[in-house]
């Protein structure tokens, strides 16, 4: 019988492991179908928007959900601020449980792949949305999103040229020194008019948390995909209203995006479609080439859920987690402070 209180918990030295283990890019690849699998059955789960303590300085969140077999939550902050302190901006774990029992089956850090996740749940979605044959992407904003991003877009939608803008050089700099050798052809950019000249895929991933305006409603021209993915609490945008106007939005659930997305700027009745519906044929998608398409990505909790599936999955056979000795495991369950003085001996 399996020993139910000993948990595998995959650190961030194995996450990387892992990762790296099975490439970068299959990872992406894998876990974009994993997203797309759990999307097809979207209506199994439970759905509710995050759980969010916001603050001055930035926001803790809980992501839950469940399939009815399988529980899953994600803890995750968001801190612009700790970039000026050398700290991370999002950090994040997570952990499934066996419904049936209670016990949880998996625990892990989600920094990392909550960063995949994200890049695969952006590649997914445009793999639904983007002009057919696009190979050219804007990336503004040259974070620490940036790389995952540009590499499921590659890896899942044949995207090989980069055109990169940030606001910080420097950032901008990073990115193209952490792709190369991925086979990208990268273009430097003084501004974003310049990075989405000839792009077919447009993705903004900025940091801060305010009302912004990275893109311009005079920037945008017929035919593109724009993955709109900072926004991601209230008070916090990257488009100009009048864009969101001449898009077609494509959210993911639209109770926590109307809060959180792009689409808090427009009125709470403005019609988006579930992404959810495309994917299994029962909304359009992209109808035609001059069709502007936004997704406007906040992060779901059912894409955690995914990511943790497809990690579960990955681990079986290899060496990449600890046991964790997780779940008080007394001789009889209704002994638990016999166990306690046990221990003493």
């Amino acid at each position: 019988m399996k020993n139910l209180n000993i948990v595998p918990f995959v650190s961030v030295d194995n996450m990387m492991k892992l990762v790296l283990a099975t490439g970068v890019e299959r990872f992406l690849t894998g876990l974009a179908d994993y997203i797309e699998e759990d999307f097809r059955r979207w209506e199994l789960f439970d759905k509710t928007p995050r759980v969010a303590s916001h603050s001055k300085e930035g926001v803790i969140e809980l992501m839950p959900t469940s399939d009815g077999e399988v529980y899953g939550f994600k803890y995750v902050n968001g801190h612009p601020k700790n970039m000026k302190e050398g700290l991370q901006t999002v950090t994040a774990f997570g952990l499934l449980a066996d419904v049936g029992n209670g016990y949880p089956v998996l625990l892990s850090e989600m920094t990392i792949l909550t960063a995949l996740r994200t890049a695969a749940t952006s590649a997914m979605v445009a793999r639904h949305l983007a002009p057919k044959g696009a190979r050219t992407m804007a990336m503004i904003g040259n974070g620490a999103q940036s790389e995952f991003q540009a590499l499921a877009m590659k890896a899942v939608c044949g995207v090989d040229r980069l055109r990169l803008y940030d606001i910080d050089p420097v950032a901008t700099e990073k990115a193209m020194r952490n792709l190369a050798g991925f086979g990208f052809d990268m273009s430097f950019c003084r501004s974003s008019e310049e990075a989405i000249e000839g792009a077919q895929i447009i993705t903004t991933c900025t940091a801060d948390k305010q009302y912004a305006t990275i893109l311009t409603d005079n920037m945008v021209g017929a035919g593109v995909h724009i993955n709109a993915i900072g926004g991601d609490c209230p008070g916090k945008t990257e488009l100009h209203r009048d864009i969101l106007l001449r898009s077609d939005i494509f959210v993911e659930f639209p109770p926590q995006t109307r809060i959180e997305g792009e689409i808090q700027q427009l009125d709470a009745d403005h019609p988006v479609t579930e992404m959810w519906r495309v994917i299994n044929g029962a909304a359009p998608g992209r109808r035609d080439a001059r069709q502007i398409t936004l997704f406007d990505g906040v992060g779901f909790a059912v894409e955690d859920f995914s990511a943790l599936r497809f990690l579960r999955d990955r681990l079986r056979g290899t060496r990449f987690y600890d046991d964790l000795d997780m779940i008080a495991d007394p001789d009889e369950p209704r002994d638990l402070f016999g166990m306690l003085l046990r221990a003493a001996s």
